[in-house]
C-alpha cells in the first residue's frame, strides 16, 4: 500500500514537471506579450467647456483599458486654476496604479510650509515601477522648461522603460534641441523602450522625425486616418504620440474621443520582445 502510494506521488508529481515545462501555446504566448499605452495631454483637467474636472480624466484613462499611461501638463499644488490638487496622486489613487511624477517646474510655496507648486508629466502604471527620474530638457531660447520623464517598469518579468515627454510649443530650435537629448537617452537606454508624448509637432517635421528615424511610430504603423489629436473642438494636427524601440511590435493603434481636455488621447497595443 505504501508503495502504491509511493508510485502514486511520483506520477503526479511528473505529471506537474511536465506540465510546468510544457510551452505555452502562441495565443497564450502573444497574450502575456500584449501591452496597450495612452498618451494624454489632460490640459491641467480642464475640459473642452473649460471646466476643471479631474474626475473626467480618470474615467477616460480606465475606460481606455491601459495598462501604462504617459500624462502631460499635470498639477502638483499648482495653483487655483487646478485647486491646488495633487493631480498625479489623484488620478493614481482613483485608478489604483502606481505612479512615477515629474516636476518641470518647481516653485515655491504660496504659505509657509505648504507644499511645493509643481507642474510636469506623470506616468502611470498597472506594474510596479522600479525606478523613475526626471531630466530637464535644454531650452537655448529660454522656453519654458521642458522635461523627459523615465520609468522602468517591470511588465511581467520584463523591464520596460517609458519615456513622457511634453516638447516646447514656441520654438522649434528648442523641440530640435529637446529631440536631440532625447535621442541619446533612447541610444543609452539597452531596454525595450517606450516613448509618449505631446511633442508640439507633426509628423513631417525635423523635430519629430529625429526621433523616428531611431523609433516606430505606432501610428504611421497600424494606425487608420489621420490621427489628428488637436484640439479637441476641431482636430486638425497629430501632435501626440506613441513610439517604441526596435523589437517591440505594433498591434493597433487609435485616437479616443471626448471633450475632457483639449487634446485627445492617443491608445496603442504593442507586443513587447
Amino acid at each position: 500500500m505504501i508503495r502504491a502510494l509511493a508510485r502514486s506521488s511520483l506520477a503526479t508529481a511528473l505529471t506537474l514537471l511536465s506540465l510546468a515545462a510544457a510551452p505555452m501555446s502562441p495565443a497564450a504566448a502573444a497574450a502575456s506579450q500584449s501591452l496597450t499605452v495612452l498618451t494624454y495631454n489632460i490640459h491641467h483637467g480642464a475640459g473642452a467647456d473649460d471646466s476643471l474636472d479631474l474626475d473626467r480624466i480618470a474615467r477616460v484613462i480606465k475606460d481606455s483599458g491601459a495598462d501604462i499611461v504617459g500624462l502631460q501638463e499635470v498639477d502638483r499644488h499648482f495653483s487655483a486654476r487646478s485647486d491646488f490638487v495633487d493631480q498625479a496622486s489623484w488620478l493614481a489613487d482613483r485608478l489604483g496604479m502606481h505612479l512615477a511624477y515629474g516636476a518641470n517646474l518647481n516653485e515655491d510655496p504660496t504659505r509657509s510650509g505648504g507644499s511645493r507648486r509643481q507642474y510636469g508629466t506623470a506616468i502611470l502604471s498597472r506594474f510596479p515601477v522600479l525606478d523613475a527620474h526626471n531630466t530637464l530638457l535644454p531650452r537655448p531660447r529660454q522656453g519654458e522648461q521642458r522635461g523627459l520623464l523615465a520609468a522602468d517598469i517591470n511588465v511581467r518579468g520584463t523591464t520596460v522603460r517609458m519615456l513622457n515627454t511634453h516638447l516646447e510649443h514656441t520654438s522649434q530650435t528648442e523641440r530640435l534641441a529637446q529631440a536631440d537629448a532625447i535621442d541619446k537617452v533612447i541610444d543609452e537606454s539597452g531596454r525595450p523602450t517606450v516613448l509618449v508624448g505631446d511633442l508640439n509637432a507633426t509628423p513631417e517635421t525635423r523635430e519629430v522625425t529625429a526621433l523616428t528615424k531611431r523609433l516606430t511610430d505606432q501610428w504611421r504603423a497600424v494606425g487608420d486616418g489621420d490621427g489628428y489629436t488637436f484640439d479637441v473642438n476641431n482636430p486638425r494636427k497629430r501632435i501626440d504620440y506613441v513610439l517604441t524601440s526596435r523589437g517591440i511590435g505594433a498591434r493597433s493603434a487609435d485616437v479616443l474621443d471626448g471633450d475632457a481636455s483639449d487634446h485627445l488621447p492617443v491608445r496603442a497595443e504593442i507586443s513587447l520582445p
